[in-house]
């Protein structure tokens, strides 16, 4: 019996590509994960499970991270980004935060970078010295919604199924490698009610099985056979582009109930324009089951029966806002300076 194969040496080191045989061997795997959330969170946990289970398949996990961000008033709180408990104090993992890899190789040697959810471009550099270069896992069925929020906008497009792809890290563009592995057709039913946290648990544990199972057959390994199926089923293929301020903007005058409420489920806090006012942030908004008979304008306005601040769709519904901030005020305050607004605006 042969033992496991080992480096001879103790740092990163460009090595040749090897020709594999149709037998698929390789080494025990050394690596390097880079992630970031609790969708990222699924697949370490998965990885680290086979590592336990499997030495001989998993020898070492390092995990990336980048730096926590700060938040709150003054931007005094750094918010760690979820991944560094996890793999610090939950799995015991030597962890590297950086927020750029140039100029940056692994301190450990490694053979195989697994990147999900993590936001930074791996380069060729770092490929090309990873024995089997890289996999990246990701919660859609690739070609469609690429890009860095395909968990939001398969609920924003309102898309019937779902599902995760397994791929090869590609040289040049995201989410444009090789399909390894694929949720089968027709993919997993989104419930109509789902939110991202719900995609997030469901699609994260999912895409950590489907990573182990791609490890453990070496379907990373030449040749490499197409597993994706949703390219040719006909079915729609969209850009999932970054959540931004201007997804979470709200023109009554323009926006029907349903547009307004799945946007409230996916991303939360809404806004809107007021005159004189910047920015009024809806916290808490419920739709009402009567329907608006006033023929009044779309937009915020104060219910004299029910002594409410409500809003009118374009579609004629009503909702009721609940709570409400301006922005730059304390949260939570903003119906009260709003109603003095509309009154001044009807005087």
């Amino acid at each position: 019996m042969f033992g496991r194969l080992r480096p001879s040496v103790h740092s990163f080191v460009l090595t040749p590509r090897r020709f594999y045989s149709s037998s698929k061997t390789a080494s025990p795997l050394r690596v390097l994960f880079c992630g970031s959330d609790e969708f990222s969170i699924a697949s370490l946990r998965a990885l680290n499970d086979a590592k336990v289970a499997d030495n001989d398949m998993i020898e070492s996990i390092d995990v990336v991270h980048r730096p926590g961000k700060r938040t709150g008033r003054g931007l005094k709180i750094i918010k760690d980004v979820p991944i560094k408990h996890v793999a610090t104090e939950e799995l015991n993992l030597n962890t590297h935060i950086i927020d750029t890899f140039t100029g940056w190789t692994p301190p450990n040697p490694i053979n195989i970078i697994i990147a999900v959810s993590f936001g930074l471009f791996v380069p060729p550099r770092l490929l090309n010295a990873a024995e089997y270069r890289g996999l990246n896992v990701h919660p859609s069925l690739l070609p469609d919604l690429r890009g860095p929020a395909p968990i939001h906008h398969t609920l924003l497009k309102h898309r019937p199924t779902t599902g995760v792809t397994v791929q090869t890290l590609h040289a040049k563009h995201f989410d444009h490698g090789a399909i390894l592995a694929q949720t089968p057709l027709p993919g997993l039913e989104v419930q109509p009610e789902a939110t991202p946290s719900d995609l997030i648990d469901q699609l994260g544990k999912l895409g950590g099985q489907m990573l182990v199972d791609v490890l453990k057959t070496h379907a990373y390994l030449p040749p490499i056979a197409d597993a994706g199926w949703y390219g040719h089923s006909g079915g729609p293929v969209d850009h999932a582009e970054k959540i931004t301020p201007a997804h979470t903007y709200i023109d009554f005058a323009s926006a029907t109930l349903d547009y307004i409420m799945t946007r409230h489920r996916v991303l939360g806090h809404l806004w809107c324009h007021l005159p004189n006012v910047e920015r009024v942030i809806l916290d808490d908004i419920t739709p009402l089951t009567a329907m608006d008979n006033t023929r009044g304008k779309p937009g915020l306005f104060i219910s004299g029966e029910f002594d409410r601040l409500l809003a009118r769709t374009m579609d004629g519904h009503l909702l009721y806002i609940q709570s409400s901030t301006v922005a730059g005020g304390k949260k939570g305050t903003g119906n009260a300076h709003v109603r003095r607004v509309l009154e001044m605006e009807s005087e």
